[in-house]
C-alpha cells in the first residue's frame, strides 16, 4: 500500500485519537502542566492552521520529526479546552468547539485531494472519525446533564 496513505491516515489518528488521551492523561497527571493551556477561541484557529500547514508541507517533504512534533503538541493544545479544567470549555462551548473544528480541520485532506494526492487526503479525513465521535459522545453526555437537571417531568 502507498506509503502516503499510511502516513496520512496516522497523522489523522493521532490529532483525533491519541492526542485527546494524551492530553487527558497528562492534565491528570500532571496538573501543571495546565498553565501552558490556551484558551479555546486562540487553539482553534492556531491549530488549523498549524494543522494544514503540516499537511500541505507534508506534500513535498512527507512530514518531518519537527514537524509531526509541532503538530503533537499544537493538538495537544487543541484538545485542553475540551478536556482540561483551566481553560475548559462549557458543554455547550466544547459541543460548538468540536463541530466547529471537525470541517475546517478536513480542508487540509480537500486540499490534497485537490492537489491530485486523492489517496493520502481521504486516508486523512477518515483517520480523523474519532474527533467525530469523540464529539458526538460529549454533545450526548451535555444532553443527558441537561435531562438530569430538569429533573422528572410529569406527563400530560
Amino acid at each position: 500500500m502507498n506509503h502516503e496513505i499510511w502516513h496520512m491516515a496516522l497523522m489523522g489518528l493521532v490529532v483525533s485519537a491519541l492526542c485527546p488521551a494524551g492530553c487527558a492523561a497528562l492534565l491528570r497527571l500532571l496538573p501543571a502542566a495546565e498553565a501552558w493551556t490556551v484558551p479555546g477561541w486562540c487553539a482553534l484557529p492556531l491549530f488549523v492552521v498549524l494543522h494544514a500547514a503540516v499537511a500541505v508541507r507534508s506534500e513535498h517533504h512527507h512530514g518531518g520529526a519537527v514537524a509531526h512534533a509541532l503538530l503533537v503538541v499544537g493538538a495537544l493544545l487543541f484538545w485542553a479546552p475540551v478536556l482540561g479544567t483551566r481553560h475548559r470549555l462549557s458543554d455547550p462551548g466544547r459541543t460548538l468547539y468540536l463541530y466547529t473544528a471537525l470541517p475546517l480541520l478536513d480542508l487540509a485532506g480537500v486540499w490534497l485531494v485537490a492537489a491530485g494526492r486523492l489517496a493520502g487526503g481521504l486516508a486523512m479525513i477518515a483517520g480523523m472519525l474519532p474527533m467525530g465521535a469523540i464529539a458526538v459522545v460529549i454533545t450526548w453526555r451535555w444532553m443527558c446533564r441537561e435531562e438530569q437537571a430538569l429533573g422528572p417531568q410529569e406527563e400530560t
